[in-house]
């Protein structure tokens, strides 16, 4: 099985750098331009299945990536962005102005213990996900499209790839990309990290 994890096109809150949780914020233009960019990518691809985030951002997205397949997008509460609290639409200036002790622990050794200022912690989130990727992994389908948010998708990886929760950092996953991953007999394999290649012939 093919497994393609894919992040939400832009919306106004990533073009302004703006943090964004679980804030129900529509696709910018280019957002929706980037989730085009992202159903043609895998039009050609033996997709059977699509779950996505509830959120809009998600479930635009997840309906380009369906395209012309007669498939029902399965929404899954699992999948929804981590709860960042009173950060929700804050810049990041702001954010180390009212919030700078959390961003010291944030940015710690354990910061997948820092809890977002009336949010989520990286492993409340990591809890509600774990179990739906271990359901992904017995599936029996030709290939899957998993769509949701950045804390989500990187988690999503971490547990695919066996490695530790603070290793979230260590990679991007850029608003629609596509991290594709094979499910061989237990043994997952990375053949793509952030791939963002489809999205080079738009405009800015």
């Amino acid at each position: 099985m093919i497994v393609y994890l894919v992040r939400h096109g832009q919306t106004a809150y990533n073009r302004d750098g703006l943090g964004l949780g679980r804030a129900d914020v529509p696709l910018t233009p280019l957002g929706e331009q980037q989730a085009a960019a992202v159903g043609a990518r895998l039009a050609t691809e033996p997709i059977t299945r699509i779950f996505s985030s509830p959120l809009g951002r998600a479930l635009a997205t997840a309906r380009a990536v369906g395209g012309e397949r007669a498939i029902a997008i399965e929404p899954r509460v699992e999948l929804l962005e981590m709860d960042v609290g009173h950060t929700e639409g804050m810049t990041f200036a702001a954010m180390r102005e009212q919030h700078g002790e959390f961003l010291k622990e944030w940015a710690g050794p354990n910061g997948e213990h820092a809890c977002m200022p009336g949010g989520e912690r990286i492993i409340d989130v990591d809890a509600r996900l774990s179990p739906f990727v271990d359901e992904l992994l017995t599936l029996d389908e030709a290939a899957v499209a998993v769509v949701s948010h950045n804390f989500v998708t990187k988690l999503a990886i971490c547990r695919l790839l066996g490695l530790p929760l603070a290793t979230f950092r260590s990679f991007a996953t850029d608003v629609a990309s596509i991290s594709t991953f094979d499910v061989r007999g237990g043994r997952v394999m990375v053949r793509a990290l952030n791939d963002i290649c489809h999205l080079n012939t738009l405009e800015p």
